[in-house]
């Protein structure tokens, strides 16, 4: 017998996803949410296939799939990138009176396109060795010449940092915020450095006292060297607050299996997926009546900033304008 193999291929790829699964597309990395997927399917029998890429990729794919996408789900990390995909229209809106409970308003789209599932706080860490507590206070402190020759900062190429400026561009606007990034380049000690963890290592080794980065990152580097003289500073506490980004999902605006999809996007801001996707990446649950991991509670309580997320996306283009004016590389 002959097979007619474009036919077959048609065959194959058109045949709708079954009732009982769910596609989800992420960007979150596959040891991250795996044993979240597994979980799921060992309490409610729906079993989750899932595709894992970076986010600019996942929602290219998204649009060019169209109407024709197996995907029923978006998960990926940053606010940017969430706003991004609702601005683009791959995500449709959700009216969840769970999730309106479980997520805090200033962590999901005002329009219920997304919602985010753990934060990140991107804080200030410093040495202990040549820095007092006491010394600091704010990020916009940081400008202030008693740290010149004394900051490190990732580049401004990176998602965080952009959505950290568009967040102080939605809280001082954009002249003010300028001021403050000019005065950081003026005090950097080195050149930009291309990640968190290399910030710290050079503030561990002298080359600088303070830094800003994502808190699970000081996590992960302290728990491969737990005598590194380094600690977090919590700032702005009296001044809007600590600057939060997200991990968060959407469904799909073409999603084959949009019931299902809001349910276990449910299921992933109640108690026990919201202490697995944050504790996987020392992470905190977006959820604030569930507890942080052990680990990320030593590093104490702190006031995040209530602006709207969705302001990482909206300013993020006027964000990397004005770092890149202010000198920022």
């Amino acid at each position: 017998m002959k097979f007619n193999l474009p036919l077959l291929f048609l065959i194959v790829f058109a045949t709708p996803v079954a009732a009982d699964e769910l596609v989800v597309y992420s960007a979150r990395n596959e040891q991250l949410i795996k044993p979240l997927f597994d979980a799921y399917t060992a309490e409610t029998g729906t079993e989750i296939k899932f595709i894992t890429d970076k986010a600019g990729p996942l929602l290219a794919r998204l649009k060019a799939e169209g109407a024709g996408t197996r995907a029923d789900l978006l998960l990926t990390v940053d606010a940017g990138n969430l706003w991004k995909a609702a601005q683009d229209g791959v995500l449709t809106s959700v009216r969840s009176n769970t999730l309106d409970q479980n997520i805090p308003s200033h962590l999901r789209d005002p329009d219920g396109k997304w919602f985010g599932l753990s934060v990140r706080a991107r804080t200030i860490v410093y040495s202990t060795e040549r820095v007092k507590p006491g010394e600091l206070s704010t990020y916009e402190a940081l400008a202030e010449p008693q740290w010149k020759g004394r900051l490190c900062l990732r580049t401004s190429k990176k998602v965080y940092n952009q959505s950290l400026i568009a967040t102080m561009i939605a809280r001082h606007g954009a002249d003010a915020t300028r001021k403050v990034v000019e005065g950081w380049i003026a005090n950097l000690a080195t050149s930009v450095f291309s990640n968190d963890t290399k910030v710290m290592q050079a503030i561990a080794a002298g080359q600088c006292d303070v830094g800003i980065v994502n808190t699970y990152y000081f996590g992960r580097l302290l728990k491969k060297d737990p005598k590194l003289a380094l600690a977090l500073f919590w700032p702005n506490q009296d001044a809007g607050g600590v600057h939060v980004n997200v991990s968060g999902a959407g469904i799909v605006r073409h999603a084959k299996h949009a019931d299902a999809a809001q349910k276990f996007l449910e299921w992933l801001s109640e108690e026990k997926a919201q202490r697995m996707f944050a504790d996987g990446n020392l992470e905190y649950p977006a959820n604030p009546n569930v507890e942080a991991h052990a680990t990320v509670k030593t590093w104490g309580d702190f006031k995040q900033d209530a602006t709207n997320l969705s302001a990482a996306g909206r300013l993020q283009v006027e964000a990397i304008k004005l770092m890149d004016q202010a000198g920022y590389k």
